[in-house]
């Protein structure tokens, strides 16, 4: 049984230096996870901000409503599909790179989520804040700046950590545009070898040993902030 598990791991890691798959896929799943978080923040605190400033002003009436289509359309179709739309579609005539699609495409859908985690920050602050905010003199753009979201930023960072994890596990779809992810590579392992067991639970105990680290990661960032409120 154990020389078998070892022959087998030889087979699907060493010969061939066939791990080189997983590792080259690893890099390329974080590569696109951390641009694709970045182009979310982005993307996120732009909509949350017209958004609550339309709540709040009813200003920015166009924007707003431009903001929720966005938000249905994202939100209400699946990820895969938007990668396969933003790849054989919008850019199926051009000659492109797979990696700035994928990290398009999942950063325009991690936007619309992390536009409500914004949002919702925004809208838990007590109005008692805007109103300290005109009694300093401040305008509604100072007082969102200064004092509504540095509180906001604050209250949501724990849920922007969840999100980065969510993230993390939605890109092993990425091998539908044939991009070699951390899922592809162990899915042309599993290719050349006819084994899938060994491949495929190598990558799914990557992903539980990433995700275990981030969910520790996020932990200790909720217990300073906490800490921080005492």
């Amino acid at each position: 049984m154990l020389q078998s598990l070892q022959d087998r791991f030889y087979i699907n890691f060493i010969k061939k230096d066939r791990w080189v798959y997983i590792v080259d896929g690893l890099e390329t799943t974080l590569l696109v996870t951390f641009f694709a978080v970045l182009i979310g923040i982005v993307l996120g605190f732009l909509v949350a901000a017209v958004r609550s400033t339309y709540d709040k002003t009813g200003k920015l009436k166009i924007l707003n409503i431009l903001c929720q289509i966005y938000l249905t359309v994202i939100r209400g179709t699946p990820v895969v599909v938007q990668l396969l739309i933003i790849y054989f579609v919008i850019f199926g005539s051009v000659n492109i790179e797979k990696v700035p699609v994928a990290i398009m495409a999942f950063g325009l859908n991690s936007g619309a989520y992390v536009a409500e985690i914004f949002r919702s920050g925004i809208m838990s602050i007590d109005a008692g804040q805007f109103e300290a905010g005109r009694s300093l003199g401040f305008n509604y753009v100072q007082t969102m700046r200064y004092i509504i979201m540095p509180q906001a930023f604050k209250n949501v960072l724990p849920a922007l950590g969840n999100e980065f994890i969510v993230l993390l596990k939605e890109t092993s779809v990425a091998g539908y545009i044939a991009l070699q992810d951390l899922t592809k590579g162990g899915d042309i392992i599993r290719s050349r070898t006819y084994d899938a067991f060994m491949p495929l639970i190598a990558v799914a105990l990557i992903y539980l040993a990433m995700v275990l680290i981030f969910t520790k990661l996020v932990n200790m960032l909720e217990r300073r902030l906490r800490n921080s409120d005492h």
